[in-house]
C-alpha cells in the first residue's frame, strides 16, 4: 500500500478523507482507496450510526461561542490515537461527540454542557463468578475497584463483552455493548452485567470484556481497558 509522508502542512494522518481512508501500521502511515459495504448494517449498527449522525447535528447547531467554549476545554485533554505527545489534545468537536455518546448509553441523550475535563479515577475489574438468572440470560459479576475519588455513585461503567469457548480470541466487531445497572457505592463494589445465553450451552467459557467509566455527571469517557477470565454457570 502506498505510504503517506509528513510534510510542513500535516505531520500525520488517520481516518478517511471523501474516498480515501488513512491507516496505521507498525508506526508507519499508509493510504488506500476507501472501502464500502453493501451489507447495511445490522440493528445495533444503524442505531449507533443514527446516535452519530444526532450528535453530529447538535455540534452543528451550537453558536460560534459554544463551541469555542468546547474547543477551550478540550485543549487540556490528551488524544487517544496517533500523533502522540507534544501536548497534542483532541478537538472541541470529539469532546462534545464523546460526552454526547456518553449521556446516550446512559439512556439520557442530551445536549452536553461544556465542562473542564476532569481526570477518572484509577479503576480495575475483576472477575466473580456468574450465573443463570433465567432459560435465556446469565449474570456475569465483577469487582469493581475505584481509586482516587470519594464520589463512586458519580461513575457508571460500560462494559464490550463477548463469550467464547475457552481460550478462544477476542472479536471487537462481536462484541456487544452491556450497561452495568449496579452504582458504584464504594471504593469497592460489585457490579453486574446481564447477557444472552447465546453461547451458555458451554460447561466452561471465557468472558472478554472491554471497559470503560462514564462520568453521568458530564457524560465523559474514559479509556477502556480489558478484563478475561474463564468461567462457568454457578462458579
Amino acid at each position: 500500500m502506498p505510504r503517506f509522508y509528513p510534510d510542513a502542512l500535516f505531520s500525520d494522518c488517520w481516518s478517511s478523507v471523501g474516498d480515501v481512508t488513512f491507516y496505521h501500521r507498525n508506526g508507519v502511515c499508509y493510504f488506500r482507496s476507501k472501502a464500502y459495504s453493501e451489507f447495511a448494517g445490522t440493528a445495533e449498527q444503524l442505531e449507533q450510526k443514527s446516535l452519530h449522525q444526532r450528535a453530529i447535528k447538535a455540534w452543528r447547531e451550537l453558536t460560534s461561542k459554544q463551541q469555542n467554549k468546547w474547543r477551550k476545554y478540550a485543549e487540556g485533554v490528551a488524544a487517544h490515537r496517533p500523533p502522540y505527545g507534544d501536548g497534542n489534545s483532541i478537538s472541541g468537536y470529539n469532546l462534545f461527540v464523546s460526552a454526547y455518546h456518553g449521556f446516550a448509553q446512559l439512556g439520557d441523550e442530551r445536549v452536553p454542557v461544556p465542562r473542564r475535563f476532569e481526570a477518572f479515577p484509577i479503576f480495575s475489574l475483576d472477575f466473580v463468578g456468574c450465573e443463570a438468572v433465567s432459560l435465556f440470560d446469565v449474570e456475569l459479576r465483577f469487582r469493581l475497584t475505584l481509586c482516587g475519588t470519594e464520589e463512586f455513585s458519580r461513575y457508571r461503567v460500560l462494559g464490550k463483552i463477548q463469550i467464547t469457548e475457552p481460550g478462544g480470541g477476542c472479536h471487537p466487531g462481536l462484541m456487544r455493548n452491556y450497561l452495568s445497572p449496579s452504582v458504584p457505592e464504594s471504593s469497592s463494589s460489585e457490579i453486574v452485567f446481564t447477557v444472552p445465553r447465546n453461547r451458555m450451552d458451554l460447561e466452561v467459557f471465557q468472558v472478554h470484556v472491554r471497559y470503560l467509566l462514564i462520568d453521568s455527571v458530564t457524560g465523559y469517557r474514559s479509556i477502556y481497558h480489558s478484563v478475561s477470565a474463564i468461567a462457568n454457570i454457578d462458579s
